[in-house]
């Protein structure tokens, strides 16, 4: 008889399976519907994926039954079966696995928001995990895989209806953002202690981001604790192609990272979203190699708003020229200067305006502000605008997305803006809540990027959305995103036209590495005359390249590039941030004939490490050059 918990008695490595829902989705069921409920309608289909990942060569695999608790299937109508759906789900996943693979009772969050910030109390979450557990446990699961979870509250009350039902073996895994903490901030080291000291077998972490942010947390983990730890990243973070999210990491990528992890001190390594057979082929052989054992649909694009047939004939538009300096600049086509900076994390903008600061003084036109990057928690990037603007005296970029509001939100805001003096915008669509730490938010994208745009151009032309007069207009210099790597480039250039039809005045690129790519890219779009201004993002270090290289949708690091900074990072992490500004600087010298403009992002909140990519530009006047030779000198003193 198979018993797991003698796996936690042994130093070797053993590999989960990888998502299910995603093989799901590849094989044409759509997100609309219960994946749970596949344990009953299409157990066929259940049972293939199961057998494709023990192929593969997954040690454990983890039950369809990750979203099978009571308030998510009652979502669906579907409530009532909640024990049919998890004993089907237990018996198909024992089905497959035989004798030789394990099976895991996966358990999810109960999409609810439990005391103290929800009006769920600690035993109604408790009884509602119970309800799955039961059935789990008669299914004949193995063990429990308690996964993707944020709220350490709700993972202890998971732990507890196991414990009080069973003394099978327990994984306990939590899901970090790009900040290495949960969205209540718990640290790796903070609640890999707390589910020690509930009574976890196995700590992990799991979904929300890809395998760099993992490996960084697992390092932490292991500094704190002797128990298994476990590693189930997404394959990256998700690129929209048409409607359809995929993820960017190769297989290979995902196993080069394997053996990071072991080496990190993982146990159990597997994958989350976006991971398939392939991924978990070569993770299971790199795993093998180390420790030998036993054989065993996109939003339709509204057309052009032809303000000019329906604009107020006593509505004078406020000239490009004299919306703003940033503005005036780009209509004059002079070159402008931008760095990129988050907002804060809290209510506090202190410390993010304390580090703007310095960007008035060396000269820099604007500062951009992204608007819920990656889906992530934030100040609002419009009130963070406000206070730069009022505080600093230096103009903002306002990034603005149609994610999270919807029209009439949308003019509402737009208008306030005008009131307020902020005057130019970045149109961007916005990345999927999925991607972010609150994965089943609500996206309402009502419109995308090139129907905003047409909103705002109406705006600036007297008229809401119905056509009616707004008074006076208001003056914003709209710009809009570009991606010269985009995987349907026929598509990306196509939009690109709508969006400048729609009336886009200028366009900021994603990240630049490869400078072939954009000055082929720019080839393709010179009939298309509006501004470019280029994106461009200092390494910090190779883990940082492979991250933007793998991870970041859109983005291409070349091998090049990822050789130096795999060299320069093996010397320090001084060589590194120094070759990634070097290789900032050439970027920015090799495009400078094709450009209007550089938007500089600081890596990590680094505004001084941000500022010293613009030494290249012969426009920064001696005084300015003066000023980031300083600014250096002091980064330096820092390090």
């Amino acid at each position: 008889m198979k018993n797991f918990s003698e796996l936690l008695d042994s130093d070797s490595i053993y590999v989960f399976d990888g998502a299910v829902g995603t093989r799901f989705y590849d094989k044409g069921i759509y997100i609309n519907r219960s994946y749970d409920e596949l344990n009953l309608v299409s157990p066929d289909l259940v049972r293939e994926v199961h057998d494709e990942y023990i192929r593969a060569g997954a040690d454990i695999i983890e039950t369809n039954t990750f979203g099978a608790t009571r308030y998510k299937l009652q979502q669906y109508g579907l409530e009532n079966q909640l024990r049919e759906i998890n004993l089907a789900g237990a018996k198909l996943a024992c089905q497959a696995a035989g004798q030789d693979v394990f099976v895991a009772g996966a358990i999810g969050p109960l999409d609810l928001r439990i005391e103290p910030y929800g009006p769920t109390s600690f035993d109604e979450a408790k009884e509602m995990f119970a309800e799955q557990v039961s059935a789990l446990l008669d299914g004949g699961v193995d063990l429990f895989c308690l996964e993707t979870f944020s709220d350490l509250s709700e993972i202890q009350q998971a732990i507890k209806a196991v414990k009080e039902l069973c003394d099978l073996p327990i994984v306990a895994q939590m899901t970090i953002q790009t900040d290495g903490k949960t969205i209540f901030g718990a640290t790796p080291e903070i609640f890999t202690q707390r589910l020690e000291t509930w009574g976890a077998d196995i700590i992990g972490v799991n979904c929300g981001v890809g395998p760099t942010h993992i490996l960084t947390a697992l390092e932490q983990m292991r500094g704190v604790s002797t128990k298994k730890l476990a590693a189930q990243p997404n394959a990256g973070l998700p690129r929209d192609v048409q409607g359809r999210q995929f993820y960017m990491c190769s297989p290979e990528y995902m196993s080069k990272f394997a053996k990071r992890f072991i080496k990190a001190g993982a146990n159990f390594i597997g994958g989350c979203c976006g991971t398939t057979p392939k991924h978990i082929k070569l993770i299971s052989d790199a795993v093998r190699a180390i420790s030998p054992r036993q054989t065993r649909v996109a939003v339709k694009p509204m057309q052009p708003a032809q303000v000019k047939d329906v604009a107020p004939t006593d509505v004078q538009v406020v000239p490009a020229e004299e919306r703003s300096n940033w503005s005036r600049k780009i209509a004059r086509g002079e070159f402008v200067t931008s760095v990129e900076v988050l907002p804060p994390k809290g209510c506090d903008a202190a410390k993010t305006l304390e580090a703007i600061s310095s960007l008035k003084a060396a000269g820099v036109d604007a500062v951009n502000i992204p608007d819920g990057p990656r889906a992530q928690t934030r100040m609002s990037a419009q009130a963070t605008a406000i206070l730069v603007e009022q505080n600093l005296g230096i103009e903002a970029v306002l990034h603005y997305c149609c994610r999270d509001r919807n029209l009439l939100g949308m003019m509402s805001d737009l208008l306030g803006a005008a009131a307020l003096d902020l005057h130019n915008l970045l149109i961007i669509t916005g990345d999927p809540p999925k991607m972010g730490p609150y994965p089943d938010a609500t996206a309402v994208f009502d419109i995308d990027s090139i129907g905003l745009t047409n909103m705002v151009n109406k705006l600036n032309h007297g008229l809401d959305l119905g056509n009616n007069s707004i008074g006076r207009p208001t003056a914003f210099s709209i710009g809009v995103g570009v991606n010269p790597g985009a995987m349907n480039l026929e598509e990306e250039i196509r939009r690109f036209e709508w969006k400048v039809e729609a009336g886009a005045e200028y366009a900021i690129t994603q990240p630049v590495y490869d400078t072939k790519q954009l000055r082929e890219f720019m080839e393709k779009i010179a009939h298309v005359k509006i501004p470019i201004v280029a994106g461009i993002f200092p390494l910090v270090s190779i883990r940082n390249a492979e991250f933007m290289h793998n991870e970041v949708p859109g983005v291409r690091v070349t091998q090049d590039i990822l050789e130096r900074m795999r060299k320069a990072s093996d010397i320090s992490k001084e060589h590194a941030r120094e070759e990634g500004l070097q290789i900032a600087r050439e970027s920015l010298t090799e495009v400078r004939d094709l450009i209007n403009g550089v938007q500089v992002s600081a890596p990590f909140g680094n505004v001084k490490y941000a500022l010293q990519v613009f030494d290249v530009l012969d426009e920064f006047s001696t005084k300015n050059a003066g000023v980031s030779q300083q600014l250096r000198a002091g980064l330096m003193s820092d390090q």
